[in-house]
């Protein structure tokens, strides 16, 4: 019987693995945007502030695995703190965004990875993302100061632009190739109930489903 998470697909090909991936970040970085990008392939130039969090579903495909992500896209004001333990609590993934026009919100990405590094689960796989690329001409986060802390701290690192769509499939896909997709470590049940009907596959080389 195949374990909770690695369901086998009908016609025997490959399997589908699920897992809740969760979106920390100082308010206004475009964590949103960045999920909108990859779930719907739309960026709103005016995207109101998240309240609480919002569920959102996309599957990208790795050779014979589809990779279902439940997101969690939580809100980054200071009140909703005390709630974000809720949310990664038993994530297998986590993006850490912040504004590269605005050197505070990278101090602050710095904390919630040092959260997450204390109270996530152990194995969680964190990617760091420098959003708002496109504003690269008012930059305040250097690249190299980001990738070295990066490094630093074992994760993931890509600067990212939800408006553009620079490197947003990829770092879901970078993630993606990350996870575990043993039986034994893909965890959370297909449920039908979640899929939302927005669900489409990511644009370029994430929506390879079939």
């Amino acid at each position: 019987m195949a374990q909770r998470g690695a369901a086998q697909r009908p016609n025997g090909q490959g399997k589908i693995c699920q897992f809740k991936l969760v979106l920390l970040g100082e308010s206004a970085v475009g964590k949103s945007s960045l999920v909108l990008r990859f779930v719907k392939g739309q960026f709103h130039e005016y995207q109101e502030s998240t309240i609480g969090a919002a569920f959102l579903t996309q599957t990208v495909c790795l050779d014979d695995t589809t990779v279902k992500f439940e997101i969690w896209d939580t809100a980054g004001q200071e009140r909703y703190h005390s709630l974000a333990p809720m949310y990664y609590r038993g994530a297998q993934a986590a993006i850490v965004v912040y504004d590269i026009t605005n050197q505070d919100t990278f101090g602050r990405a710095k904390t919630w990875v040092k959260e997450l590094q204390r109270q996530a689960s152990p194995n969680i796989v964190i990617a760091l993302a420098g959003n708002k690329a496109d504003l690269a001409n008012k930059r305040m986060v250097e690249y190299e100061e980001a990738q070295t802390y990066a490094e630093e701290n074992s994760l993931l690192f890509m600067e990212t632009s939800a408006k553009t769509a620079m490197n947003v499939n990829d770092i879901f896909l970078a993630i993606a190739k990350k996870l575990p997709k043993s039986d034994s470590t893909a965890s959370g049940s297909p449920r039908g109930d979640v899929s939302l009907s927005n669900n489409q596959p990511a644009q370029g080389t994430a929506g390879c489903c079939k």
